[in-house]
């Protein structure tokens, strides 16, 4: 008995430690999850069908079992979609007032979003110096019926080269302000909204002094712009919101990263979806259940076939955000996407008063397999999008409804009226789907009118007398050309002063680009001479002649020689020779390299010497020699023969190009990585123009991976995009010269 009792009390203290002290460490590594609320809870930013609950815990080793799964019911996944909608708006204490903003309406109808780089020379002529807006506009109106809205991208990928921020990068975009505000309105005249990206992770270059949220609201305010991009966000904070409201100026707001972190979802009444998985299902999008007036974006940027993007949208009645351009890589649309994306928006914008309809319903039964259709009713209008995830066309009933007397249905993606098949008080619809294709289904009661829908109904059944399986579905990279340039002769026998001999020789040129982004597929970095198409890796042998090549980066001296030669001055001298004072390099610098010049300026200086710029091979021959070396002096990295590098927010400059004897080639050419980048050949395509450079330089921006990479190994290369010299100089790119020996 006694025994017990100790054992007893023995016990009860084991539990108290146990909830005191075990539990406590025990939730610290590793949270309990919580308990769902839904049989269906959304898997990041979608939510599974009725035929698709959440997988089971031995999913990895029943990977197949669900295409055995009865398909479930859908009023009883209906009910339970709406329950968790209910409490999950509860538990976030939601308040959609953010939506009845005036300003803000506009949201409500941006179904095509057109990611735009300043780099792309539809946008910008560098000739002439002008946005050239109506020319990008019309491009897209002539290939898929235009965007609603554009985002303007000044920033990334050419970011971190030197400490300018985010916002200095605007700033330096050509014209500066006065011209970004005349350029946004130049895109409200024709219709079109503008957004611009915040970079919360660009915290190494320099500080602005004010907080984050407090210099994009201001920048947005002077711009004129219309809504904010939150780069590699889950939502763009609420900080932001109210910086925005200060300024008079509110913007909306569009997260990278869906669904907005729950509160978020109040404010950020944009959202990208990217499709990383693909599934025969279309998911539903967890932010437009939540909130049925909360456009998301579907977004397979990388991705050459667009058809799953723009099924996932018309399914969720949701937007498409169309990257072409992608970080200067073109993947354009195919003439079948384009035309189905044509084809989507017009009807979308038709019907977008109902695409928010807060009794919209997704996976409302259809008739037939692998269609997958939602309906969108509101005011005596009922319309039903259509996906046909199958690979042949289906016809014959597609969908059977209540139907009330009086109540006609169209069929608007062919532009005919249907003859329903009415039993009793069900009907059933008739019509075809093409293979991956589309369709849409208008029901007004009687006395219901709908704007414009016999001017809609004209047009699409003009499109549908060629179905999207006509057109071409094929991709092809844009083919890229070097700039050609002009031989320069040494003007007498012998090696010029300041230059090296580098000997003819075959020489096996072998190189990559070291992009973020865009793996290695075709398309990607640059197309040399004696390639198809541009890729990142490549590999050449080549005979090369013999050529002299400056020792040492062209300095501030030598360049101060130039202008007091020439009195040259170019037209767009923004930021030209920055870090000069009074025209003139601070004490001291007359050995450090010349920067903050142009690929323009110094293709003026070289011409000036009677020189030319080098062609990327040969300056990685003056570096490499024939024996493959991963660095001018040897395989091995030694930190003693380049500068310490600068990791701080503010540039410290260059080091003189003599700095560091010990970092010299074969060829005994000093300078030539680790210091600044330095100018060599330009590539250009319809769209881009890109400058390689080579050498890497002193300056190492911290904090985030998605700064210009570093390229200091001979077998890499970096590509910068270029706009105009305004945008382009940077106080890390210098330059040498060369002249042909034969």
């Amino acid at each position: 008995m006694v025994w017990g009792r100790v054992m007893s009390r023995f016990g009860l203290l084991l539990c108290l430690m146990w909830v005191f002290f075990v539990i406590p460490v025990s939730a610290q590594k590793e949270p309990l999850p919580e308990m769902p609320d839904t049989k269906f809870p959304p898997q990041g930013p979608q939510i599974p069908g009725p035929g698709h609950p959440q997988p089971p815990a031995s999913w990895a080793v029943q990977r197949d079992e669900w295409k055995t799964w009865p398909r479930l019911d859908y009023d009883a996944w209906l009910a339970d979609l709406k329950h968790w909608r209910q409490e999950y708006l509860v538990r976030i204490g939601y308040d959609g007032s953010e939506y009845k903003r005036p300003e803000f309406k506009w949201t409500q109808r941006n179904f095509v979003l057109q990611h735009v780089m300043v780099e792309d020379r539809y946008f910008y002529d560098p000739a002439t110096r002008k946005y050239t807006i109506d020319r990008y506009l019309d491009d897209l109106d002539k290939r898929y019926g235009g965007a609603d809205s554009v985002l303007v991208w000044p920033v990334y990928p050419n970011v971190g080269i030197d400490n300018r921020n985010e916002w200095d990068l605007h700033r330096d975009l050509p014209g500066g302000i006065p011209a970004l505000r005349e350029m946004v309105q130049d895109f409200h005249r024709r219709g079109v909204r503008v957004l611009f990206p915040t970079m919360p992770w660009d915290s190494g270059t320099r500080d602005e002094g004010v907080p984050h949220a407090e210099a994009t609201a201001r920048l947005m305010a002077e711009i004129g712009a219309d809504g904010v991009f939150g780069d590699t966000l889950p939502g763009v904070p609420r900080a932001f919101r109210i910086a925005s409201d200060k300024t008079e100026h509110p913007v909306a707001f569009e997260s990278e990263i869906a669904p907005p972190g729950d509160e978020g979802l109040m404010w950020n009444m944009q959202s990208l979806v990217g499709l990383e998985e693909r599934a025969f299902a279309l998911p539903v999008n967890k932010p437009k259940w939540l909130e049925p007036r909360h456009i998301a974006h579907f977004s397979n940027c990388s991705e050459r076939d667009k058809a799953d993007g723009l099924q996932y949208a018309f399914f969720n009645g949701a937007g498409f955000e169309n990257c072409e351009n992608w970080w200067g890589i073109w993947i354009q649309f195919t003439p079948r996407d384009a035309e189905a994306l044509r084809r989507v928006a017009k009807i979308e914008r038709t019907f977008a008063d109902l695409l928010v309809s807060p009794d919209w319903q997704p996976y409302v039964p259809t008739l037939q397999y692998g269609i997958f259709a939602t309906q969108f009713p509101r005011d005596g209008a009922l319309l039903w999008t259509f996906t046909n995830r199958n690979d042949y066309d289906v016809a014959g009933a597609q969908i059977e409804i209540t139907h009330h007397a009086g109540r006609r249905y169209f069929d608007v993606w062919h532009g005919l009226e249907l003859t329903p098949q009415v039993v009793s008080d069900r009907a059933s619809l008739s019509f075809a789907i093409e293979s991956g294709g589309f369709g849409a289904v208008l029901a007004l009661d009687a006395g219901t009118p709908w704007p414009n829908l016999d001017s809609l109904l004209r047009q699409t059944q003009e499109w549908s007398q060629r179905p999207l399986s006509s057109f071409s579905h094929e991709w092809k990279s844009l083919p890229q050309q070097i700039v050609e340039l002009k031989p320069a002769k040494a003007a007498a026998h012998g090696t010029p002063p300041g230059m090296i001999l580098i000997p003819a020789g075959d020489f096996v040129f072998k190189v990559g680009g070291v992009e973020v982004e865009g793996f290695a597929r075709n398309g990607l970095d640059v197309q040399y001479p004696w390639e198809n198409s541009p890729r990142r890796f490549h590999r050449h042998v080549m005979p090369l002649k013999a050529f002299f090549i400056d020792r040492y980066p062209v300095t501030n001296a030598e360049f101060e020689r130039f202008l007091a030669a020439t009195h040259y001055h170019p037209e767009d001298d923004h930021n030209f020779l920055k870090d000069w004072n009074n025209g003139s390099f601070p004490d001291g610098w007359a050995r450090k390299p010349v920067t903050w010049v142009s690929i323009e300026d110094a293709r003026a200086y070289a011409s000036w010497a009677g020189k030319r710029l080098p062609h990327e091979w040969e300056w990685q021959y003056a570096a490499q020699g024939t024996d493959g070396r991963l660095y001018p002096w040897g395989n091995r990295w030694d930190a003693a023969t380049v500068p310490l590098p600068d990791q701080g927010r503010t540039m410290r400059g260059p080091d003189p190009v003599d700095a560091h004897p010990q970092g010299a080639s074969a060829f005994d050419v000093m300078d030539l990585v680790g210091n600044v980048w330095q100018w060599t050949d330009e590539y250009r395509d319809e769209r881009t123009r890109a400058a390689i450079l080579r050498g890497g330089s002193y300056y190492q921006p911290q904090g985030s991976g998605w700064y210009f990479p570093q390229a200091y190994r001979l077998d890499q290369h970096g590509k910068y995009l270029l706009m105009a010299p305004s945008k382009d100089r940077s106080g890390t790119v210098g330059f040498r010269c060369v002249v042909d020996a034969e």
